[in-house]
């Protein structure tokens, strides 16, 4: 498939050269300047284009990958949905969860993939580490019942994303770690030194899960090493996993079975940017994908992950912690909550008119023609999927 690359951000960056690499894609377009070493892993092909709209103008490309700066990489986003192109965002793709949700429904609308580049939870030693946390049957896990899980992250540099702009709303990372391993989040508490983030200061992040345990996050920023440490706690025993040299560099996960005897297992440095085009290129030749059908990586992620950075900051502030109530960004959801509010008025504004036709027997008239577009409305429920359906299927 042909593509183009929006921004320099190295995520998007690192995913455009490693759709070039596998030889099934081809990068036609890009806006920002990039290096002589990045422009011959993309081919050295594509040409530069500084307005974006010229970019997306071009109906030869087929995916864009948003990679812009933080401050334009909302507006990237949804024009680039707009255009009822396939794309691959940068995570977080905003400061707040509106823009995730309103991508969510462009989506619906258009039919096209939309997918975060979430690479951390792809490393394999994450997904063995779940085995031992998800098992529903404590007897079957070296470690029983799943009681915490402690995390140790350090960085050379900032931790949290986006500290280092001034008046930004930091992004925490992780959330798709915690989320694989335990599943929802359904209590979050995050605290620092003072009643807000700042850079070099460490911070804490405390929860529970939805399906039971506990989670303590450290994030420790300007660390020697890129270390991370990933320990989980059971009833009979625990379970850890090291990165010593960071996410993507070798793994080491050892535990103890119920005998006693030590085991380990190990992984080399990894790439997690193959594993996301698989990912990709199954969900295009999927789409639109069948209703009972999930992938391993969705748009979901990214919006859990901006409600999680919500209540996380919320709690630095307010010191205290914040339940969670989640709702799938959906178009029905939407269409329920717009009809919520909407019947809502109408009982207010036939209470009103009842009341005033007492003096204007008139205005009792309009009662019986409010109710019928009301319920003409709760029609277009059943109306407009059928029509939006067909559409899909001309496409």
């Amino acid at each position: 498939m042909r593509f183009a690359l929006l921004g320099d951000h190295p995520d998007g960056i690192d995913m455009a050269c490693a759709l070039a690499e596998c030889g099934r894609h081809r990068l036609l377009a890009y806006t920002a300047a990039l290096s002589t070493e990045v422009l011959a892993r993309l081919g050295g092909e594509a040409r530069r284009v500084s307005d974006v709209e010229e970019v997306l103008a071009d109906p030869a490309i087929e995916v864009v990958i948003v990679a812009g700066h933080a401050g334009v990489r909302p507006a990237q986003l949804r024009r680039a949905l707009q255009s009822e192109r396939h794309v691959l965002c940068v995570h977080p793709p905003d400061q707040t969860p509106e823009i995730a949700y309103e991508a969510a429904m462009i989506r619906n609308d258009t039919g096209c993939v939309l997918l975060p580049l979430l690479p951390e939870a792809t490393h394999p030693a994450i997904r063995r580490l779940a085995e031992f946390v998800r098992r529903k049957d404590g007897d079957n896990s070296p470690i029983g019942a799943f009681r915490m899980l402690e995390i140790e992250r350090g960085a050379q540099g900032e931790v949290l994303e986006g500290i280092w702009i001034a008046g930004h709303k930091p992004s925490f990372p992780g959330w798709d770690i915690l989320r694989t391993l335990g599943g929802e989040i359904q209590e979050v508490w995050a605290f620092a030194e003072q009643e807000e983030l700042r850079e070099g200061e460490p911070v804490l992040v405390a929860g529970r899960f939805e399906q039971g345990g506990l989670f303590h996050v450290r994030l420790l920023p300007h660390e020697r090493q890129p270390k991370w440490r990933l320990t989980a706690i059971g009833s009979d025993g625990r379970v850890e996993l090291l990165f010593p040299l960071g996410w993507n560099g070798p793994a080491i996960l050892d535990w103890r079975d119920a005998g006693g005897e030590a085991h380990e297992e190990y992984w080399q440095q990894w790439d997690p940017w193959p594993v996301l085009i698989d990912t990709f290129e199954q969900m295009v030749a999927a789409a639109p994908r069948s209703a009972g059908e999930t992938p391993a990586l969705r748009w979901q992620d990214a919006i859990r992950a901006l409600e999680l950075d919500d209540a996380a900051r919320r709690g630095v502030e307010k010191r205290r912690s914040s339940l969670l109530e989640y709702q799938e960004a959906t178009e029905e959801v939407g269409f329920k909550g717009t009809m919520t509010l909407v019947g809502c008025s109408l009982l207010w504004g036939v209470l009103l008119l009842l009341i005033l036709s007492v003096w204007w027997p008139k205005l009792g008239f309009l009662i019986v023609p409010l109710i019928v577009v009301f319920l003409g409305l709760q029609f277009l429920r059943y109306i407009v999927p059928s029509v939006s359906d067909a559409s899909q299927k001309r496409r």
